[in-house]
This record gives C-alpha cells, sequence and structure tokens, in this order.
C-alpha cells in the first residue's frame, strides 16, 4: 500500500476534515473516518466525498457510527456500543489512504485507550493541523511533544485558516517538524476551493 496517514489536530473544530478533503483531493488518495460520533446525517465522511473532484478516491465507511456529538467513549457508552482498540483495521486498499481521528490526541474512545493509542494501533505517520489563536502555540507544541514521546512519526504539520506567521515561524524553529503548507482561509466551501487549496501544501 502507498503512504498512508493520521490526520489529527491541536483540538477540535480547527479544519481537520477541511484539510482531510484537500489532502485526499490532491493526492487521489482514499479516505476513512473511523469514530463518527454524531452528525450521522451531515458526517466528516459526506462531506469529503461531496467536496471531491477526483474520481480514483474512495470513501471508506465508518467502523463505528455512534448517534450522539460526544466524546466517543460517551457516545459508545449511549448507543450500548464498545469500542475496542484490536478491533481497528485498516480498510484495504491499494492507494493511498488518508485517515481522519476525533477531536486532539488525548480524545477517549473508551475507558483505556485515547486517540493517542489508535494511532499507534494502526501505525501511521502523523499530519497535524494547527490554527492561529490565542493558546495554539502551547496547545500545538503539547501535541507534538506527546507525539514524539509516544515515538509516532510526524509527516508535518499543515497551518489552516488566517495565518500568522510569527506563530508559525516559532512553532517550526522549536519543533524541528516538517512544514506541509497551509490551507486559506475558505470563504466558501466547494470543490473548486479545496482543490486550488492543494496548491499551497507542500506534497
Amino acid at each position: 500500500m502507498n503512504e498512508s496517514y493520521f490526520v489529527t489536530g491541536i483540538g477540535t473544530g480547527i479544519g481537520k476534515t477541511i484539510a482531510s478533503a484537500v489532502l485526499t483531493e490532491k493526492l487521489q488518495a482514499d479516505y476513512w473516518k473511523p469514530i463518527q460520533s454524531g452528525d450521522l446525517e451531515q458526517s466528516d465522511s459526506l462531506m469529503v466525498k461531496n467536496l471531491l473532484s477526483n474520481s480514483k478516491s474512495v470513501i471508506h465507511p465508518e467502523q463505528y457510527r455512534l448517534n450522539y456529538p460526544l466524546s466517543p467513549h460517551l457516545s459508545a457508552e449511549l448507543d450500548g456500543v464498545k469500542l475496542a482498540l484490536k478491533d481497528f483495521k485498516l480498510p484495504e486498499t491499494s492507494n493511498r489512504l488518508i485517515v481522519e481521528g476525533a477531536g486532539g490526541l488525548m480524545v477517549p474512545i473508551n475507558d483505556q485507550h485515547l486517540i493517542l493509542d489508535l494511532i499507534k494501533e494502526l501505525n501511521l505517520p502523523v499530519i497535524l493541523i494547527s490554527q492561529s489563536y490565542l493558546g495554539s502555540i502551547n496547545h500545538t507544541l503539547l501535541t507534538i511533544n506527546t507525539l514524539k514521546q509516544h515515538q509516532i512519526l510526524i509527516k508535518g504539520i499543515i497551518f489552516n485558516g488566517e495565518p500568522n506567521k510569527e506563530s508559525e515561524k516559532y512553532i517550526l524553529n522549536y519543533t524541528a517538524v516538517n512544514n506541509l503548507g497551509y490551507i486559506p482561509q475558505l470563504t466558501s466551501l466547494n470543490k473548486e476551493n479545496i482543490t486550488d487549496a492543494g496548491k499551497f501544501l507542500n506534497f
């Protein structure tokens, strides 16, 4: 299988799904969201599918579709579902695969395991999505430090949204993580904008 990546973020709502769509389109990769927690009628998988222009990418079905827009461990409990780390298996494909996580690294999937553990279980290099806001340097450095402590390979970082050159420069200099580029602030979401955004990524 071609090299595949796990897309995680420094928190919730910082643009993982948009970044995943841009990556999937640029690489003409497949896409997989292992856990969808809530918003089943407007899932991340459906959003990515509707934003792609190429005909090569396959959107693989989620392994778990949970009804409540809560942390996966709590949503699963309310649904009467057990999320076991050993049950997560990558979809079979000969194509590159973009795997999108839920929230950040420390989001729990059950009483013992976090998204961090899922990344280790799937054994994929990470693409980290960051965004500029007050406190984002701290959140980004904490996330990168945790990945390094757990010896998880970091492919690089993508900065999403309104640029902040000083923050980006500090993060890159301090961590020595590869700069994979940025995704500009998108005023609307459509196939053309997603394709165009790929031009700003270093792949």
